[in-house]
């Protein structure tokens, strides 16, 4: 593979974003790593046959994660070609550079960065991203370095949260646990915007026609998303991770308090939903977002 450079954690220093990540979600989203790649995996299957593709192009994967995606675009690029996926949680790269490891995939390379601050220009034939560009601090400037990245011609997609309203696998635990508990405050630490920050069509539109592409294309894609094993996993989980982990993490001392009278009412809602093989599931909805880098 050729040495594609981008700038690290030796060349810049992290944003408080980048740090919360590191150390406040990292371990959360490992112990829930069981819910989460499943989940965002069914959106991002629904649309991987369609991807614009091939053999012995040089793709880059942003927000990579676990590096699920990237082995697969990996796979599909064939030896001749390479995927190089960041992210800015050392612990996901490492776990991501063991599964490549594991699956015999020499192709993808993982790096450490921050595609708000820079990424390479003209350098790759695709660009990927699912579920991460919703938390860009500055999306045009995150979106813009995508674009920029990209060869003359080169296409883009990434797949972020609809609304709340098609989205209850996130909203109703947060609403619930807000009947309990104050929302958060403007000093709140957070990931950055949050997974509905991306949830409007004409806002995105305007984002990435500033970002400078052409050819915005917007698809729904409805899925099923798996919430937990059981109740308890389910509870567990929507405590620890996005708008309600958010509400409970900040009321500190009070959410304490208060736990026992909010995971009850969280599960009486849980059990009303469905149960699959795997465990309890809830509707999900997201954009797959595409566009072009003109020539």
């Amino acid at each position: 593979m050729s040495d594609i450079h981008l700038i690290d954690a030796d060349e810049a220093v992290d944003t408080p974003f980048v740090e919360f990540w590191n150390t406040v979600l990292a371990p959360k989203f490992i112990r829930f790593r069981h819910i989460l790649v499943g989940g965002l995996t069914q959106h991002s299957e629904a649309i991987f046959p369609t991807l614009p593709v091939h053999q012995g192009d040089k793709v880059l994967d942003v927000g990579c994660g676990f590096g699920d995606t990237a082995i697969k675009l990996a796979k599909i690029v064939g030896p001749s070609g390479a995927v190089t996926g960041i992210d800015c949680c050392d612990v996901f790269l490492e776990i991501a550079k063991k599964e490549a490891l594991a699956s015999g995939i020499s192709n993808v390379k993982y790096v450490r960065g921050d595609a708000e601050i820079a990424l390479p220009h003209n350098a790759f034939d695709f660009v990927f991203a699912r579920f991460g560009t919703m938390f860009f601090a500055n999306p045009v400037a995150g979106l813009r370095n995508m674009r920029m990245a990209l060869k003359p011609g080169g296409r883009m997609v990434h797949i972020v949260w609809r609304n709340h309203a098609d989205n209850p696998w996130l909203s109703m635990a947060r609403d619930i646990v807000l009947q309990f508990l104050p929302p958060p405050g403007e000093n709140a630490q957070t990931c950055g915007p949050g997974p509905f920050s991306m949830s409007d069509e004409d806002t995105v539109r305007s984002m990435m026609q500033i970002a400078g592409y052409d050819d915005i294309e917007f698809r729904r894609v409805d899925a099923p998303v798996l919430i937990g094993k059981n109740v308890e996993d389910a509870i567990a989980f929507q405590l620890a991770i996005g708008p309600a982990g958010e509400v409970y993490r900040e009321a500190g001392e009070e959410a304490e308090k208060q736990l026992p009278q909010i995971e009850a009412a969280l599960a009486k809602a849980i059990n009303a939903q469905k149960m699959s093989a795997e465990g309890i599931v809830m509707s999900s909805s997201s954009w797959v977002i595409s566009a072009v880098n003109p020539r």
